[in-house]
């Protein structure tokens, strides 16, 4: 081999190295994005499919980005409603990189993209918390009245402030947040998928207005609850009551006509009894009376005619000597 062979060997053996010390390949995993960019310059389309790729080594620098849905945990922020009450909302959102070219060029980073959302999304948040009063944020329906057919019962419940009619409701100013900052995110490449208002907390001076509201819609929803109930237990008790005059009054006929019946066969029997042997039945009835009417503490004097001492008359002396 010449020199010329061999020089040209070590070149390409040198080149080989730079090129693999340079790392022409990488690997873009699932879940992954990326933008290849040329001495900090975007080149050509983003990358978004999966696999082994090749780079320019040294002058090609891959950056990737989350294709996966990420999370945004905004701060509690003070925010005063349309009726002069302050409170403390605190939301949390999910959002995705959408475009990873215009996300590389307009904020970069995941961390500075979590700064602008902290902007929009609390701007979003702020503007229609603004211009709706506190109770449309706190309740998303108007169950408690919808539910209650008394008309008089639904005018008390306003009046008296336990239950105030709402017109918006939460669901719905959380759908127009999202739908006012999703007109914001594209311009940097996001998509904001989702938000919720994770919690509302009312500043000390309005907190027992609040509380004292919600403890007397409720005291007043169980009272209608409670008077439905005592409705229903009073039906019951009054269809208790006539069955059980209902079943007193059978029982009772029932029971008057089988003493009817005794007291006829009785009368039978004695009939029966006095018709066989008039005089036995008359002495029967007689001793009957005397254990009736005549006890150890009992005087009597009567006189030897007497029927009522009849009997006594016929008694022999050697009985009465034992």
């Amino acid at each position: 081999m010449n020199n010329k062979g061999i020089t040209l060997a070590v070149v390409g053996i040198i080149i080989f190295v730079l090129v693999l010390l340079g790392n022409p390949f990488y690997i873009l995993y699932e879940g992954e994005q990326a933008v290849i960019t040329m001495f900090g310059k975007p080149r050509g389309k983003p990358v978004l499919e999966a696999g082994l790729k090749l780079k320019v080594p040294f002058v090609e620098k891959v950056n990737k980005f989350e294709k996966r849905i990420l999370e945004w945990d905004g701060y509690a922020t003070e925010i005063p409603t349309n009726d002069k009450r302050f409170i403390w909302v605190d939301t949390t959102a999910r959002w995705r990189i959408k475009d990873p070219l215009k996300f590389f060029k307009s904020v970069y980073s995941e961390k500075i993209a979590q700064s602008r959302l902290d902007g929009i999304i609390d701007a979003a948040v702020r503007d229609i918390v603004m211009s709706h009063n506190l109770i449309e944020i706190v309740r998303s329906s108007n169950r408690v009245l919808e539910e209650s057919d008394d008309l008089q019962q639904k005018k008390e419940f306003i009046d008296e402030g336990a239950l105030d009619e709402i017109r918006v409701g939460r669901d719905k100013m959380r759908e127009q947040i999202i739908e006012n900052a999703r007109d914001t995110v594209p311009q940097y490449g996001i998509e904001l998928i989702d938000m919720r208002i994770k919690r509302i907390n009312y500043l000390e001076k309005d907190r027992k207005a609040v509380y004292a509201r919600m403890i007397a819609e409720r005291k007043r929803e169980a009272e209608k609850y409670r008077s439905e109930g005592r409705g229903i237990l009073a039906e019951i008790e009054g269809k208790t009551d006539k069955e059980l005059k209902g079943i007193r009054s059978e029982a009772y006929k029932r029971a008057q006509g089988i003493k009817g019946e005794a007291d006829a066969k009785s009368t039978k029997i004695y009939a029966d009894a006095y018709n066989k042997d008039p005089e036995f039945y008359s002495f029967l009835k007689t001793l009957e009376t005397y254990t009736v009417t005549v006890d150890e503490n009992t005087t009597v004097i009567l006189t030897t005619d007497g029927d009522y001492f009849q009997y006594l008359k016929e008694i022999s002396p050697h009985k009465s000597s034992r």
